[in-house]
């Protein structure tokens, strides 16, 4: 299937997908997880917001399969879903880079 033959109902999951990445905040937790997994408590550290408030943009994100989540002994550490998720944003990130 073609870009332009998409289907209704996948352009809806790609427009969401991308309104989740549009918030900077969301934008930049996974960003944190690209390179390795991490912990909550790190991500909350590293961007200086609550791990309440990381938790909630990770178990959206997590339902949107941009994240996934894996439990070692008591801490739930988070990485990027995917190849994909981490090669879109790297792409992205190489294109505003481009000089204009």
């Amino acid at each position: 299937m073609t870009i332009l033959t998409q289907s209704d109902a996948s352009v809806t999951q790609l427009a969401d997908l991308f309104h989740l990445l549009g918030d900077p905040t969301r934008l930049r937790i996974v960003l944190a997880c690209v390179a390795a997994p991490v912990a909550v408590g790190d991500i909350a550290s590293l961007l200086n917001l609550s791990s309440s408030l990381v938790s909630h943009h990770l178990r959206l994100l997590r339902a949107a399969r941009i994240v996934k989540s894996e439990r070692q002994g008591k801490q739930v550490f988070y990485s990027a879903a995917d190849a994909h998720i981490s090669g879109v944003l790297h792409d992205m990130l190489e294109h505003i880079a481009e000089p204009g």
